[in-house]
C-alpha cells in the first residue's frame, strides 16, 4: 500500500508490456553474468506483475550525463519500445532525473529504473504500518531529488508507489515542501516505532531463550526454512521479495530447548541505500541476535555473488565476518542439486562446524540442523559462579532455562550456583 496518490492514477498495471535494458558498462567489474544479471531484473518485473516483452544489454563505453546511452543506442532502444508496443522501459541500473526524463522523452514510453523497481516492489508488500513508513520514508528520499513527476494528497492510500504513472509538470514547488514535511512527520514517527522495538528487544534479552535471525539474498528459501521450523505460514513463494516484514514465532530445540526464529526482508544485489537506511530499525534486529543463520541457494549459479551480497549489507550494519553474534551458513535447495554435486557440498559442509545442508522444502537436514543450533548457541561457554537471595527465584529460573547449572550449594539465606554461560547470556543476566 502506499502511503500518498498522485493527481492521475495511471500507476502500476498488472500485464503492462515492458522492454528491459541492462547498461553494460566498461570497466566495472561485475560478479554475475549478463543473463544471470537480466534474470533477476526480469524477475523483480515479474515480482509485479510486469511482463517483460523483449530484454537486452547494451555495452556502454562512456555513461552520457544526458541519457546514459549514447545517441544511437538510445534510438534502438526507442524503436525496440516500439516494436514491442510496450508503454515502460525498464532500465536495470540507478538513473539521474535529467536521464529518466530523456529516456522518457526519446522513447515516448515510462521510464524506471532498478531502484524505482526495488521500491514499487516494497510499496506493494510492506504489510505492516512500520514496514509501510519505511518504504514511503525510502521513496520519498528517492524522489525528492528527481520531482519530473508530481502528486497530492500525501495522506491517501493506494497500492504500488506510482512510479509507473504518467508525466507532471505542475506544483513542483508545492511538491517539494509537501515532501519534506512528510520526511520529517515519518522519521519522528518512525523514531517513536525504534523505541518501541528498543524495549521490546529489552524484554526479549530477559527471556530465557535466545533469538536467532534468518538473513540470504531474496528468494533463498528464508520463509520456506522458518515455516519448516516454527510451522508458521509465513508467505513462501518462488518469488522476489515475497516477504518483507520481520516475523518471529518458537522453535522448538534438541534437550528441551526453546528459541525465537526471526525472518528477515531478503536480500539483492545493488539494493538501494535508500532502502538500506530505512530498513536499519528492522534490521538492527539482527544486530540483537545470539546467532545468525546465513541461508544459501546453493542451487543457484551465483550462489557465491549472492553470498558476497549479503555480506555488504552485514558490513554495513557492523557485523563484518567474525565480529557479532556466531553465525552458521545452511546451504538451502539440496533437493535442487544434482547427486554429484551434492555429495561433493556435503563433504565440504563435513569440513565445516559452520555449515548445515538442508532442504527446507523436503525436510532433509532440518534436525540436524536443529543440533547445529544448540551446539553453536553453547560454543565459547564459561563457567561462572553466581550468589543470590533464596528469595530471587526469578533469577535462578533464568540461570536454569538459560545456562547449563553444574552445581550449587546454600547457606539457607544464599545460594551459590555454578553455571555455563555465554558472554551474551551473562551480560544480560547481569541487566535483570
Amino acid at each position: 500500500m502506499s502511503v500518498f496518490n498522485r493527481d492521475d492514477d495511471d500507476g502500476i498495471s498488472r500485464g503492462e508490456r515492458a522492454v528491459l535494458v541492462l547498461p553494460d558498462i566498461a570497466g566495472t567489474k561485475a560478479m554475475r553474468s549478463v543473463e544471470a544479471r537480466l534474470d533477476e531484473a526480469a524477475g523483480l518485473a515479474a515480482a509485479i506483475g510486469i511482463e517483460v516483452v523483449a530484454r537486452r544489454s547494451v555495452r556502454v563505453r562512456a555513461p552520457r550525463p544526458a541519457s546514459l546511452f549514447g545517441k544511437g543506442q538510445a534510438e534502438e532502444i526507442a524503436a525496440a519500445v516500439a516494436d514491442e508496443k510496450a508503454g515502460l522501459l525498464i532500465v536495470d541500473a540507478a538513473l539521474s532525473p535529467v536521464q529518466q526524463k530523456n529516456l522518457e522523452e526519446m522513447t515516448k514510453a515510462k521510464v524506471i529504473d532498478r531502484t524505482g523497481l526495488i521500491l514499487e516492489i516494497f510499496g506493494e508488500r510492506a504489510a505492516t504500518a512500520e514496514g509501510r513508513m519505511q518504504v514511503e520514508l525510502a521513496h520519498l528520499d528517492y524522489q525528492a531529488g528527481r520531482l519530473v513527476r508530481s502528486w497530492t494528497h500525501l495522506e491517501r492510500q493506494r497500492g504500488g508507489f506510482g512510479f509507473l504513472g504518467g508525466p507532471g509538470e505542475t506544483q513542483i514547488e508545492a511538491d517539494r515542501r509537501m515532501i519534506r514535511d512528510r520526511m520529517a512527520r515519518i522519521k519522528k514517527e518512525l523514531e517513536q516505532v525504534k523505541r518501541t522495538r528498543g524495549l521490546h528487544r529489552d524484554r526479549r534479552q530477559k527471556a530465557p531463550w535466545p533469538l536467532v535471525a534468518l538473513v540470504g539474498y531474496t528468494n533463498a528459501g528464508k520463509s520456506t526454512l522458518f515455516n519448516r521450523m516454527t510451522k508458521a505460514e509465513v508467505l513462501a513463494e518462488d518469488l522476489l521479495f515475497a516477504t518483507l516484514d520481520p516475523t518471529m514465532r518458537e522453535v522448538k530445540l534438541p534437550g528441551s530447548g526453546k528459541a525465537i526464529l526471526s525472518d528477515t526482508v531478503g536480500f539483492v544485489s545493488d539494493l538501494p541505500t535508500e532502502l538500506i537506511a530505512a530498513f536499519r530499525a528492522t534490521l538492527e534486529e539482527v544486530l540483537a541476535a545470539d546467532l545468525i543463520l546465513h541461508i544459501r541457494d546453493m542451487a543457484h549459479p551465483d550462489r557465491d555473488a549472492q553470498a558476497a551480497d549479503v555480506e555488504a549489507v552485514l558490513e554495513s550494519l557492523g557485523l563484518e565476518e567474525g565480529k557479532g553474534p556466531p553465525r552458521i551458513e545452511v546451504w538451502n535447495k539440496a533437493d535442487a542439486m544434482a547427486r554429484d554435486e551434492r555429495e561433493a557440498l556435503a563433504g565440504e559442509a563435513a569440513r565445516r562446524e559452520d555449515v548445515a545442508v538442508v532442504s527446507a522444502l523436503t525436510g532433509e537436514g532440518i534436525e540436524a540442523l536443529r543440533v547445529a543450533i544448540v551446539e553453536r548457541l553453547g560454543s565459547g561457554d564459561d563457567t561462572r559462579a553466581v550468589t543470590l537471595s533464596s528469595s530471587e527465584g526469578e533469577k535462578m529460573a533464568w540461570l536454569h532455562a538459560r545456562g547449563k547449572v553444574i552445581g550449587q550449594d546454600s547457606d539457607g539465606e544464599h545460594i551459590t550456583m555454578k553455571v555455563r554461560l555465554s558472554a551474551v547470556d551473562w551480560a544480560r543476566f547481569q541487566a535483570l
